[in-house]
């Protein structure tokens, strides 16, 4: 008889209400975990379903979440006619940061999991206890966006022992309410990230999350500048570079600097990103942004 693969899995759904942000992040001896495990849907809460895991939980546990159940009852709705309920795994979380999880009495062991304000931590399979205890420790101490401390969850659980089986794939999803007015998009999803298969999944993981703090800095900084207000474009992408130099990030930065007056500080910007990638001084030479400095561009 062929065997059911098991999602040994650590995972972690969370709340920030300050910005109205739920998420879930997740690591996996399984390929594509991201497909099955992580569910999130914007003011209303994140969920988990994992361990012998039916993705179509993590639908239902937000579904009673939006028709106001409590956290538990959530989870106890969503279970009640299981017979295989013992085998399931699953934490929820709502918008408002109340939270709840399930362990099932046939999970495999280490399993458990660790509710706090704002967060669930939930694994199987695990070296010890110690991973989830980790986990949300990392979660309440790590300070920035929701993403970046969902990772950090993830990252501590591996550093505590993490799964007995391995690595595989890992994946972080955040939704944000209002975020579909806020871009072309229309979807309140503003971080989907999955790592499908990998020796190091969370390490890979946290590189595709820097990409990804980049491109929502140029997100955030274009609503300003179709707007007109090109100072706080250029804010937006200055706080982004403080992670560091990126060329593209520098060249974005000299537009909305040189729109907004600030000619030294464009020219500068402006001549690092050439430093770095040469290519942008056929893109600057054609570019409308750097009309009110073109003598100055010429001569870079």
């Amino acid at each position: 008889m062929s065997a059911t693969p098991h999602k040994s899995t650590f995972s972690i759904v969370a709340a920030d209400l300050e910005a109205g942000e739920v998420g879930c992040a997740v690591q996996s001896k399984y390929f594509s975990v991201g497909s099955v495990v992580p569910w999130a849907r914007a003011g209303v809460g994140a969920a988990a379903t994992q361990a012998a895991g039916v993705a179509v939980y993590g639908a239902q546990a937000l579904d009673e979440l939006e028709r106001g159940a409590s956290p538990e009852d959530a989870l106890a709705h969503v279970l009640a006619d299981d017979p295989g309920r013992e085998t399931r795994q699953l934490g929820v979380v709502t918008a408002d940061g109340r939270a709840a999880a399930f362990t099932g009495a046939e999970c495999l062991d280490w399993a458990g999991h660790r509710v706090g304000s704002g967060f669930a931590v939930q694994g199987n399979i695990l070296a010890g206890a110690a991973v989830v205890e980790e986990m949300g420790q990392a979660f309440e101490e790590t300070v920035g966006p929701l993403a970046h401390r969902l990772v950090a969850a993830l990252e501590a659980g591996q550093a505590a022992g993490g799964d007995k089986r391995g690595q595989q794939s890992a994946a972080v999803v955040v939704e944000r309410v209002g975020a579909r007015s806020e871009s072309r998009e229309g979807i309140d999803r503003i971080c989907d990230l999955r790592v499908e298969d990998h020796t190091e999944p969370i390490a890979e993981l946290r590189r595709l999350i820097g990409i990804w703090s980049s491109w929502d800095a140029m997100r955030r900084a274009n609503r300003h500048y179709e707007s007109h207000d090109y100072a706080a474009a250029a804010d937006a992408i200055a706080a982004a570079l403080a992670r560091g130099e990126e060329p593209m990030l520098l060249y974005n930065l000299a537009c909305y600097e040189s729109l907004a007056g600030r000619r030294n500080e464009a020219l500068a910007h402006l001549g690092r990103a050439f430093e770095l990638d040469a290519s942008y001084r056929t893109m600057a030479a054609q570019d409308p942004d750097f009309a009110p400095i073109r003598g100055d561009v010429a001569s870079l």
